[in-house]
């Protein structure tokens, strides 16, 4: 075991690419075992991890997110979000939550949702006075409602680790990710009273404006209807929601008429890349949560977890808080490769439902991706809006502090998390 975190910790340092990170650390550790037969099908378990029909829709939905950018689908949105609450003082700043919000339920990945609020809202956010750093830390923020409202590429991965219902846990992210939400227009209130008071735009409402912006956005917003509409629904498994995601963003961006056919290739490409991305991560993380069960690591953890206390809330606030610690220095899909299959039957002896821990897994990992060092969205939103990382890496910590305690406050209360899974016959 000693082995295998020197090699893990110092393949991160040394800025090994994570895939390779998480093969070499599992290499490591079939060395300490001492059984030349794993060896043998390392390469086998590689392709297991990724042979799942579960997680063929992780494409479908990135090709969906591209294609609706690229037919211009996220602008109507935007503009239309503008229209009906622009004109209140912060109003582009409640913009951004709603718009994050909106693009979640489309996009299911917190870098897209954070490169798109940061390319088209941000500029517009500093033209209008707004702080840079505070701009940038929202956009940020507002990137990881997009693995948390369904559809959501985490909670594919989740579900094809531990077998729990995806469909379940799509319908239970719902009231987290609103939580969530508000939680950060809470945040930006809060900012504007206490820190600094943010512009007020000199758009004023106009009713008729308004309708005809609704008018414009509703074929966009027919996407993310029909995408979640269908899953909780039942017409279609969250698999073939990700083709159906992608019929409904080519539809919405043939009406607008701003789809140009050539740029499918570079759509394709970009996509392409992306999903493999994913898949090499997901195929050398197997082979480290493989060596993990082998050498009885989970049995280990959790021993020493439960050896801590006997009571159920203490345990469940040391998981939290070792799930925190872990997303600020691992990215968040190993995380969940690594550790789900660990923490689940802990949550299990304690008493939690299985789909209530899997949607409070899943959020403390998501939290993950604005924890600095290895906050994977803060490098995104740094990148693209021009704020210096650890400008916005300060900025974002009362969006990331809040999350957390909306999350801890969520693991005390199964029956919020589950009520809509259970309204619709969990």
């Amino acid at each position: 075991m000693t082995l295998l975190v020197v090699v893990f910790a110092a393949t991160v340092i040394l800025g090994v690419p994570l895939c390779f990170v998480l093969g070499m650390a599992g290499l490591a550790h079939f060395f300490t075992i001492g059984n030349p037969v794993y060896f043998n099908v390392m390469i086998q378990r590689v392709f297991a991890g990724i042979d799942n029909i579960g997680l063929t829709c992780i494409p479908f939905f990135i090709v969906a997110g591209e294609i609706m950018n690229a037919g211009g689908v996220t602008k109507e949105l935007v503009d239309f979000v503008r229209e009906i609450i622009g004109f209140t003082r912060g109003g582009l700043a409640y913009a951004a939550v709603i718009m994050a919000a909106i693009l979640s339920a489309i996009l299911g990945s917190a870098n897209a949702v954070a490169s798109i609020l940061g390319t088209v809202l941000v500029p517009e956010m500093i033209k209008d006075g707004y702080p840079d750093d505070f701009s940038a830390s929202l956009v940020a923020s507002g990137g990881i409602l997009g693995p948390i409202i369904p559809p959501s590429v985490t909670f594919v991965f989740f579900s094809v680790i531990t077998g729990v219902s995806v469909a379940g846990l799509f319908k239970a992210g719902i009231i987290p990710g609103i939580c969530l939400a508000l939680g950060f227009a809470v945040n930006i209130a809060l900012y504007s009273r206490f820190k600094t008071k943010l512009p007020k735009s000199d758009m004023t409402f106009d009713l008729r404006r308004s309708a005809r912006a609704l008018v414009r956005a509703i074929p966009a917003l027919l996407v993310p209807t029909i995408i979640v509409g269908g899953i909780m629904g039942g017409f279609f498994t969250p698999t073939e929601s990700g083709a159906v995601s992608i019929v409904a963003a080519f539809l919405a961006s043939v009406f607008y008429r701003s789809f140009d056919f050539r740029k499918l290739p570079g759509i394709f490409v970009r996509s392409a890349k992306a999903s493999a991305g994913i898949f090499i991560i997901i195929g050398f993380g197997n082979i480290m949560g493989w060596s993990f069960a082998i050498g009885k690591i989970p049995q280990v953890i959790s021993n020493a977890i439960m050896s801590v206390s006997n009571s159920p809330a203490v345990i469940l606030l040391i998981m939290l808080a070792l799930l925190t610690f872990i997303g600020c220095f691992m990215e968040a899909t190993a995380a969940v490769l690594i550790f789900a299959p660990v923490m689940m039957p802990i949550a299990i002896s304690i008493g939690m439902d299985a789909l209530h821990f899997g949607v409070i897994f899943c959020i403390m990992m998501t939290i993950a991706f604005i924890t600095p060092p290895v906050g994977v969205v803060l490098f995104v939103t740094s990148n693209i809006t021009g704020v210096s990382l650890d400008r916005v890496s300060k900025a974002v910590i009362p969006f990331a502090l809040t999350a957390i305690l909306i999350t801890t406050a969520l693991a005390f209360l199964p029956n919020v998390v589950l009520f809509i899974p259970k309204l619709l016959g969990y």
